[in-house]
């Protein structure tokens, strides 16, 4: 397969030949186990970088990881789409910040569904994984199989089987001493860590209720164009098809789940009640998923998460997480950082840029040997979100463990640039759990 080519596959494979391969690789790698990891792929102190998935997101974390390391260079990208890689490469060359850091020839540019691999293979040590979430549990595994330290962005899976993936290749890397850190980035604020230090340290008593809220507008959609197959259609507006995004409770409302799960000391709730629907994105620009979702997580304990989301136009916008404790109250979002109760504080300091301090740490730790695993909460607080979605698409109540043993494997038939139905919307008492 040429590195720079048109979309096309000659030997189109389901997820799990794909998988099934990639663990091939595992023998081999292995040998890495005795291999110390501050020796980097030319035997000095640069760091290579390689970005999987040229978009917009993709293009930031390549931004920041070269920001937050002088000492690492950007030496491979890979994507499905030339245009989408070469769009990328030009925005990267154009800062002036890291520009001197681009090193991406010809020969390092690949395209396709196997342009991880190729990438994988090109003598990178660090691997930045920013592709439709659904690619995630398969790259991730090339990445670790191959000795990789890896920067994941979040979500990690759009179903149960993607999950139990992550959460295998995640043990494989801490056997191997392999760095993975995840871009449930408010993980990384400053800010975020004091507040909920002081949460978890009794400042609002024991926590009773909380609140994920992501109430905004609605995102960017790609308008077909008529060369363009099913595949490349789905693929170039992935948002909007569950097999690619997960829907967009788990894609975006993943990070204040995550936040919650952070403010209960990271234990998961036992089940949850969901409801959502398509009221207003129903056109075929918005593919198959919801506009909306209201759901109710219960712990054991008593403890209710109650999660809302919505993206429709002209509606009150919110995004940030609540807490009620039995001694007082809290709001944790990017807009602001309080207690009120017992021990009021206010978080008055400028907070960092937690998109650059999460690749801080990454190379820290990289040069250091000393290796991060964000894998246990980064695949959990994909399956809590990924739940609520099941919960809302079939009308049932959904148990953690139910959600866990899922046997919904969401990939196509095959990945290749040809037909590829859009799948029926979800009707609640209609749809089927699996």
């Amino acid at each position: 397969m040429s590195q720079r080519k048109s979309p096309a596959v000659s030997n189109p494979a389901s997820r799990r030949q794909f998988m099934a391969a990639s663990a091939a690789l595992g023998a081999v790698a292995a040998l890495d186990l005795a291999l110390p990891h501050a020796a980097y792929a030319a035997g000095d102190d640069l760091l290579r970088v390689g970005l999987v998935g040229c978009g917009g997101r993709g293009t930031g974390a390549a931004a920041q990881a070269l920001t937050a390391d002088s000492n690492c260079k950007l030496t491979a990208m890979a994507d499905a789409f030339p245009d989408a890689l070469e769009r990328s490469l030009k925005n990267l060359q154009a800062q002036k910040a890291v520009a001197d850091r681009v090193d991406v020839p010809p020969e390092r540019q690949f395209v396709g569904f196997d342009a991880c691999q190729q990438l994988i293979d090109s003598g990178v040590d660090v691997v930045l994984l920013a592709t439709p979430p659904h690619f995630r549990p398969m790259h991730l595994k090339a990445a670790v199989d191959a000795g990789k330290h890896v920067f994941a962005e979040k979500p990690v899976a759009v179903d149960a089987p993607g999950v139990r993936s992550v959460l295998a290749t995640c043990e494989q890397a801490r056997a191997k001493k392999l760095s993975i850190v995840s871009g449930l980035c408010l993980r990384y604020s400053h800010g975020f860590q004091q507040a909920i230090e002081r949460i978890h340290g009794g400042a609002i008593g024991d926590v009773l209720t909380l609140f994920a809220n992501d109430y905004r507008g609605p995102i960017w959609t790609k308008e077909r164009q008529p060369q363009w197959s099913d595949m490349e259609y789905q693929l170039r507006n992935w948002y909007y098809y569950t097999w690619l995004s997960g829907d967009f409770n788990v894609e975006q409302h993943v990070h204040n789940l995550d936040v919650c799960v952070w403010l209960m000391k990271d234990q998961y709730p036992d089940r949850v009640v969901a409801m959502g629907g398509r009221q207003v994105r129903t056109g075929p620009a918005f593919g198959h998923i919801y506009d909306n979702f209201s759901a109710v997580y219960e712990y054991t304990s008593g403890t209710r998460l109650i999660s809302n989301t919505r993206q429709q136009s002209g509606c009150a916008r919110d995004i940030s997480n609540q807490v009620i404790g039995s001694g007082g109250f809290a709001r944790v979002s990017e807009k602001g950082l309080n207690i009120q109760g017992g021990k009021p504080w206010t978080f008055e300091g400028k907070d960092n840029n937690f998109y650059v301090t999460e690749h801080e740490e990454l190379f820290r730790s990289i040069r250091n040997g000393e290796a991060i695993n964000n894998g246990d909460y980064m695949a959990k607080s994909t399956l809590l979100a990924i739940m609520a979605r099941m919960s809302a698409y079939t009308g049932q109540a959904i148990t953690w463990d139910q959600a866990m043993s899922s046997t919904e494997d969401l990939s196509p038939p095959s990945y290749e640039w040809g037909p590829l139905p859009t799948p029926p919307v979800a009707m609640p008492g209609v749809t089927k759990f699996a």
